[in-house]
């Protein structure tokens, strides 16, 4: 079993969401013995936002009639979509930034949102075409959303990483969160501690490959 562990806060030690996919990516490899981790750091090795040279992904025949900085952005877009593709798991940090995600992440996304490769158009609709895999999305925020209407309506960050999941047919997305953090040390206190029964939970059970191989 292969997972990604994927971070995204700038914040380096300082940083909610990579202590939380630390300790979730170490309770996973514990529950689950033999589990190859590989780590991206998008803040270390942000892809570029898409631009002229890398929106859309040429391969061969094409590839005689690139550019060198196509070339070069296609090489990127190729090895992280390659990467995401050969994992089982991926642990994603994604703190809440502006209602949003961080736009290293977002860049990320835009790399392995790849037609032909991790979704497809067909006559009936869109089809993904990375299912079977389990993401666990660390979800960290400064303030409370969950659970108030009002302030449900302007959160971008867990709604829009689902969306994105589902669209690539992944239907096993769990997450851990972690919210209320700058309201306090009572309530970071309590909201880490929650965020630490989560991951216990959701690292137990198996990948969602793995039950598949159980059932077959």
């Amino acid at each position: 079993m292969k997972l990604l562990h994927i971070d995204s806060s700038p914040l380096a030690g300082a940083s909610a969401s990579r202590e939380l996919t630390r300790r979730t990516v170490a309770r996973w490899t514990a529950a689950h013995p033999g589990t190859q981790v590989e780590a991206l750091d998008l803040v270390a090795e942000a892809p570029a936002h898409l631009d002229g040279d890398s929106l859309g992904f040429r391969l061969q025949p094409d590839a005689a009639a690139l550019t060198d900085a196509q070339r070069r952005e296609n090489a990127v877009s190729e090895r992280l979509v390659r990467q995401f593709l050969d994992a089982d798991v991926i642990v994603v940090g994604a703190p809440l930034y502006n209602f949003g995600i961080p736009s290293q992440l977002k860049a990320w996304i835009d790399r392995v949102a790849q037609a032909g490769r991790t979704f497809r158009y067909t006559a009936s609709g869109p089809e993904g075409l990375a299912g079977g895999k389990t993401v666990i999305v660390v979800s960290t925020r400064g303030g409370q959303y969950a659970g108030k209407p009002a302030m449900e309506a302007m959160e971008h960050q867990e709604s829009y990483l689902r969306t994105v999941f589902g669209f690539f047919g992944i239907t096993d997305v769990r997450i851990v969160r972690a919210e209320g953090l700058a309201m306090g040390d009572e309530a970071r206190a309590r909201a880490m501690a929650e965020a630490e029964v989560a991951i216990a939970a959701h690292t137990a059970e198996p990948a969602n490959q793995a039950q598949a191989a159980l059932r077959a």
